[in-house]
């Protein structure tokens, strides 16, 4: 029991380490929440695609001198309208053309970082640094993950809805293409205040994984959500810790211990686990 506080108590007696866990716990949640719908939506490239075009908006922004998250923000936005663009004006089918468009923004932004003169801060981008934020950066990821929190919750509904059935949501008179876009702009949000924590790279992970593991272990929305929220959040918590105790980098860690807990799910959820599904074959078979 006492090695069990004092790997939860040590960390703490260090300030980064209290932003750093503050950090993880915002940004579990928000992760959480929309994984849900992304999972549903089946926007798990979608998602992929937008962290990873934000990279030349980011350079941008830092070239110019504007906040790294108004470049970003604008980014994920122009990659997700373009993507909507040409999938509507082309034979080419979605996930074809968010591959083209995310690796072409992605090919641009490691261009325009070796053309910038900078120190490692763009580099952390990439990968993330969890240890490294700042109380500015705490108080930007809760003002983003908050916002964001804030609206998904308060329109779950009509989103779970347009998630499910997206003509049924327009026969009902909901404003379809509104949400497909607000449901873009929050994602893009949602990947602006993970950035600096966790990099453009392992984000989508984290958007993706918490959701799929849900969904694995649970029909229902509502616990859909909740179970998203339990293991992002502890996942993100246990990860920043490990990393801590271990002295490996923290976005992997999170990432690796989510990756955990959706391959247990996998294998032993109640309704949906590969096992459970074999013993009960196996036993109908006898």
């Amino acid at each position: 029991m006492g090695d069990v506080m004092s790997f939860i108590t040590a960390p703490l007696a260090f300030e980064f380490m209290q932003r750093a866990l503050l950090a993880a716990v915002l940004i579990g949640a928000v992760c959480a929440v929309l994984s849900c719908y992304l999972v549903l939506r089946g926007w798990s490239l979608m998602g992929d695609a937008i962290s990873h075009a934000v990279l030349p908006g980011i350079v941008l922004a830092y070239v110019t001198g504007l906040p790294l998250a108004v470049g970003a923000f604008a980014a994920g936005l122009s990659c997700a309208v373009l993507t909507g663009y040409l999938k509507t004006n082309s034979r080419v089918k979605e996930d074809t053309v968010m591959g083209i468009v995310f690796s072409g923004m992605f090919g641009l932004g490691l261009v325009l970082m070796t053309k910038v003169e900078t120190d490692q801060h763009l580099i952390h981008i990439l990968f993330g640094n969890m240890l490294g934020v700042t109380w500015r950066d705490v108080a930007e990821i809760a003002l983003i993950s908050g916002s964001v929190l804030l609206i998904v919750l308060s329109k779950r509904r009509d989103l779970v809805l347009y998630c499910f059935d997206p003509q049924h949501a327009r026969a009902i008179g909901l404003p379809v293409g509104l949400m497909h876009y607000g449901l873009l702009a929050l994602l893009s949000l949602t990947i602006v205040a993970s950035i600096k924590a966790v990099g453009v790279i392992l984000v989508v992970a984290m958007l993706v994984t918490p959701g799929a593991t849900a969904f694995l272990l649970t029909r229902r929305f509502e616990r859909m959500l909740a179970v998203s929220a339990a293991v992002s959040i502890g996942s993100s918590v246990l990860g920043t810790l490990v990393s801590f105790h271990i002295d490996g980098a923290t976005g992997p860690c999170i990432v690796l211990i989510q990756s955990t807990a959706f391959l247990l799910a996998f294998l032993f959820a109640p309704e949906a686990g590969v096992l459970r599904r074999r013993r009960e074959h196996a036993s109908g078979n006898a």
